[in-house]
């Protein structure tokens, strides 16, 4: 549905449109925010806070309330509930008052900015004592910012692990930013799942198949070109020379792209036989030719990713030979890497990089492509995402409000007007109550009455979202106990982008 069909008025969970009928009388105001719980058991402790942006920007800047609007919300929900429930007069005051603007301000975090879970990211109030009951009808749209928060976090910890594996077994982290390939467009639900995914995974690399992404960097977060890929092989373009010409369908490969970084998935039939006899026998002398600048990637597809990978790297050592980097690692030649993109998750890279480095390789040999594991395995629950109220006014008055359920304590809510600091220490927390004072607040306002306040750009975020010393120094990663409470650090690593 393009943005200019979209109807704001429907963008929400049915029960929704009956709710203005069932707060108290005399409220005026209904403040409420967006946090990803602490768990205990959680294997994520700390967020990337990303994607915000995007959703003010397509669905609710501007004048998103018409007559016509509110005419087909009207029949809708008539249909939907079979009586009348549609609140028709509010909807046309915010329609006559503030010419179809939304009188509602959103604050929060600064996108890329690394925040342990369990507090505040964004509160949403309304700006005019009308319309309360605006705050959390907006709840169903805004708390679908869990995807690219997730999207964002677990993209950066893949990064952490290559980092650490990078810097041990070479001394440095160049080319740390393609080291990570997102091959998730064909595997997400949608195409905006594909652009917002895309684009939370470029928050932290450089290396990208999923053209929706960085359309979606480009659009909304004003980045012409936020990642990049190379000419590459699929198993189409391989086995339509049938198998008795997989050396012929290679050859050509060659031929057409002589120049420039290419990629060529060679599992159609047998990998350790593609690379011993064809990679590195009858084509040898033509991949010898190749030089640093037209790097031939060849690419497993197929098998236990971590026995298949070290094998492959083994018989390119065998044919191709390697060197010792200056801290004592093997790497082969600078014409020839690998890419393992099949069965990537943070579990199963990490016991590569391992079995690499165990069998003296560097993580300089090799890149990885990630499709499920970062863009679909995931749901509201990794991140335990959650919207609440926390605070109402009534009659003048102001109430610190909660939820506290007897069966489930980690389901807690926080009370009353809500502020981020840093404090005497140097870790972020959540100030409660109202008691925070504004100039330590980090919550900017981003959104107010249907205007964007606040513009950041991909490249901004990308510094926020930098990786620090600490992060690539063992154990400090996420799903360590506590690593929350370790992200505040003075010696930024990469500052590459």
């Amino acid at each position: 549905m393009a943005t200019q069909d979209f109807n704001f008025l429907l963008a929400t969970d049915s029960y929704k449109v009956t709710h203005y009928k069932q707060y108290p009388p005399n409220v005026s105001k209904v403040y409420s925010y967006f946090e990803c719980r602490r768990r205990k058991d959680a294997q994520f402790h700390e967020v990337v806070f990303f994607g915000l942006q995007y959703l003010l920007k397509k669905y609710l800047a501007g004048r998103v309330i018409t007559e016509e609007k509110i005419q087909e919300a009207k029949l809708f929900f008539q249909m939907h509930f079979r009586q009348k429930v549609f609140d028709e007069d509010g909807w046309r005051r915010v329609l006559e008052k503030y010419d179809g603007r939304l009188p509602i301000r959103i604050k929060a975090v600064p996108e890329g900015k690394i925040i342990p879970r369990g507090n505040v990211l964004f509160t949403v109030e309304n700006t005019d004592p009308d319309f309360f009951w605006l705050t959390n009808y907006v709840e169903t749209m805004l708390v679908q910012m869990w995807y690219p928060i997730t999207v964002a976090t677990i993209s950066r910890e893949f990064k952490k692990i290559l980092a650490k594996h990078l810097k041990a077994t070479s001394g440095g982290l160049e080319g740390l930013d393609f080291k990570l390939h997102d091959f998730g467009y064909r595997g997400v639900s949608s195409q905006e799942s594909a652009a917002l995914g895309g684009a939370a995974h470029l928050v932290n690399f450089c290396s990208t198949d999923t053209v929706a992404g960085l359309l979606m960097a480009q659009r909304y977060y004003s980045c012409p070109m936020a990642g990049f890929s190379i000419p590459a092989a699929e198993h189409s373009t391989i086995i339509s020379w049938g198998r008795n010409r997989e050396k012929e369908a290679y050859e050509s490969l060659l031929d057409q792209f002589p120049t420039g970084p290419l990629a060529v998935v060679s599992d159609s039939y047998d990998i350790f036989k593609a690379c011993k006899h064809i990679w590195g026998d009858k084509l040898k002398e033509r991949v010898m030719e190749r030089s640093e600048d037209s790097t031939l990637v060849i690419r497993p597809d197929s098998g236990d990713p971590a026995e298949t990978l070290l094998e492959v790297i083994k018989i390119l050592e065998e044919c191709f030979g390697c060197s010792l980097n200056s801290i004592g690692y093997k790497v082969l030649p600078p014409y020839l890497r690998i890419i393992q993109g099949d069965g990537i998750d943070l579990k199963s890279i990490e016991e590569i990089l391992v079995k690499l480095s165990d069998e003296g390789y560097s993580a300089e040999n090799v890149f990885f492509g990630c499709g499920s594991a970062l863009m679909q395995k995931l749901n509201r629950d990794t991140l335990n995402c959650a919207f609440k109220c926390s605070y109402v006014e009534s009659n003048g008055k102001g109430m610190d409000v909660y939820k506290q359920p007897v069966t489930d304590p980690s389901k807690g809510s926080k009370r009353g007007r809500l502020s981020l600091r840093k404090n005497s220490e140097g870790f972020i927390e959540t100030v409660e109550r109202g008691a925070g004072k504004p100039e330590e607040d980090m919550l900017v306002t981003v959104f107010e009455n249907g205007s964007i306040l606040q513009d950041y750009t991909l490249e901004e975020i990308r510094k926020h979202a930098r990786l620090s010393e600490e992060d690539i120094s063992p154990p400090q990663h996420n799903n360590d106990e506590l690593n929350g409470l370790g992200i505040h650090h003075k010696h930024i690593m990469n500052g590459v982008h």
